[in-house]
C-alpha cells in the first residue's frame, strides 16, 4: 500500500531580510502618521460623524449614484448634528464632510492590506523571524481594535450631544500613539541590525530618557483632551490665560480630579504647563547627551529631538493665538508625531551605538 504525504509550506527557514522588512515598517509608519493627519482634520472639520454607517468588510465603495447619496443623507438628517446644528445644510455641503471621513476610514483598509501581503509574503521567503512575527501579529490586532474604538468613539457623538467623547478620542489617540512607537521602534531594530552594538550609559542618562517618552505621551494625551473639549477655541493668550499666570476655575468642578478630564480651563492649562516642562526635560537631555555620546553621529538624534519639540512648542503657540486654523492645528498634531519619532530615534541611540573598527 503506497502512502503519501505533503510536504509543509517552507515557512522561516531563510535568512531574514533586515533592510527589507525594516524598510516596509518605515512605509508603515509613513502611513500611520498621515492617517493621524487625516484623522485631525477630519475632526477640525467636523467631518466626523458623517458616516453613521459602520461596515468595515463590505462597506468599501462610496456612494456613486444620487439616490445612493440621497439615501445616505437621509440617514445622516436622522442624526443629533443634522438636527442641532447643521440642519440647513444641503447634499452638497453633506458630500464635502462625507468624503474626509470616508477616506479616513478606507486609508486604515489600505494600511491593514499594505500591512499584510508583505507580511505574508516575508514569512514564506524566511525573512521574518518567529519573535518578530508574533510582535508583528500584535501590532496587526492592536491596529483592528483601533478600528473598533474609533467606531466606539464616533457612536458617543451620535447620541443626544453631537460630539464625540473627549475620553474615547483621547483613548483613540492613545491606542494611535503606542501603535506607532512600536512600530517604528521595531523598524529602527531591524534597519540597525548588525551595525549596531549595545550601548553602556550612565542610569541617570537612562531615566531621563525615559523620562523624556513618558512626559511627551502624556503631553500627547492631554493635547488630545484639549482637542476632545474643543478647549483649544478659548483663552487665546499666551503665556498668560484670562490675564493671569494662574488662571480662576482650575479646580470649580467636584471632585477635584474631575476638573483634568473634563474643565476647560484646567485641561488646556495642564497641556501648556506640560508642554513647558516638555521643552525643559527634552533640553535637559540633549545637554546630557553632549556630555555623554562621543562620535557626532550618535548626537544627531538628539540635535534634531530638540529642535524639533522647539519647533512644536512655538506651533502650539500659534495654533493658540490665531483660534486653531485647521493648517496649523494639523500641523500641530503632526509636530507632536515627529517629536515622538525623535525621541524614539534618541532612545534607540542610548541602547545600540555604532561599532568602532579597532
Amino acid at each position: 500500500m503506497t502512502t503519501f504525504t505533503a510536504n509543509p509550506i517552507p515557512i522561516l527557514v531563510g535568512k531574514p531580510n533586515h533592510l527589507a522588512v525594516g524598510s516596509w515598517l518605515l512605509v508603515i509608519c509613513v502611513m500611520v502618521l498621515l492617517m493621524v493627519i487625516i484623522g485631525g482634520v477630519t475632526r477640525l472639520t467636523h467631518s466626523g460623524l458623517s458616516m453613521v454607517v459602520w461596515e468595515p468588510i463590505t462597506s468599501w465603495l462610496p456612494p456613486l449614484t444620487t439616490d445612493e447619496w440621497q439615501e445616505i443623507f437621509l440617514i445622516y438628517k436622522e442624526t443629533p448634528e443634522f438636527k442641532k446644528i447643521n440642519y440647513g445644510m444641503g447634499l452638497d455641503d453633506f458630500k464635502s464632510i462625507f468624503w474626509l471621513e470616508y477616506f479616513h476610514r478606507l486609508w486604515g483598509r489600505i494600511i491593514g492590506i499594505t500591512f499584510l501581503l508583505p507580511f505574508f509574503y516575508f514569512l514564506l521567503r524566511g525573512w521574518i523571524s518567529r519573535s518578530l512575527a508574533s510582535k508583528l501579529i500584535f501590532i496587526f490586532i492592536l491596529g483592528m481594535a483601533q478600528g473598533v474604538l474609533g467606531w466606539f468613539m464616533v457612536k458617543s457623538g451620535l447620541s443626544d450631544r453631537p460630539d464625540v467623547s473627549q475620553y474615547r478620542l483621547t483613548a483613540h489617540l492613545a491606542v494611535a500613539i503606542i501603535l506607532y512607537a512600536y512600530l517604528f521602534w521595531i523598524a529602527l531594530g531591524q534597519l540597525h541590525d548588525q551595525k549596531m552594538e549595545k550601548s553602556i550609559i550612565s542610569q541617570n542618562f537612562q531615566r531621563l530618557a525615559v523620562t523624556n517618552f513618558l512626559w511627551l505621551f502624556f503631553t500627547m494625551l492631554a493635547g488630545g483632551l484639549v482637542a476632545g473639549l474643543d478647549a483649544g477655541f478659548t483663552y487665546n493668550t499666551f503665556p498668560l490665560m484670562d490675564g493671569k499666570l494662574i488662571p480662576d476655575g482650575l479646580f470649580e468642578n467636584s471632585p477635584v480630579y474631575i476638573n483634568f478630564f473634563e474643565n476647560i480651563i484646567t485641561v488646556q492649562f495642564a497641556h501648556r504647563l506640560m508642554a513647558i516642562v516638555a521643552v525643559i526635560l527634552v533640553a535637559s537631555l540633549w545637554w546630557q547627551a553632549r556630555k555623554e555620546i562621543a562620535t557626532i553621529p550618535d548626537l544627531w538624534p538628539f540635535h534634531v529631538f530638540i529642535t524639533i519639540v522647539i519647533l512644536q512648542f512655538v506651533l502650539g503657540v500659534a495654533t493658540l493665538l490665531l483660534v486653531v486654523p485647521i493648517h496649523l492645528a494639523a500641523a500641530h498634531q503632526l509636530g507632536a508625531f515627529l517629536s515622538l519619532t525623535a525621541c524614539l530615534w534618541a532612545l534607540n541611540r542610548l541602547v545600540y551605538r555604532r561599532k568602532i573598527d579597532k
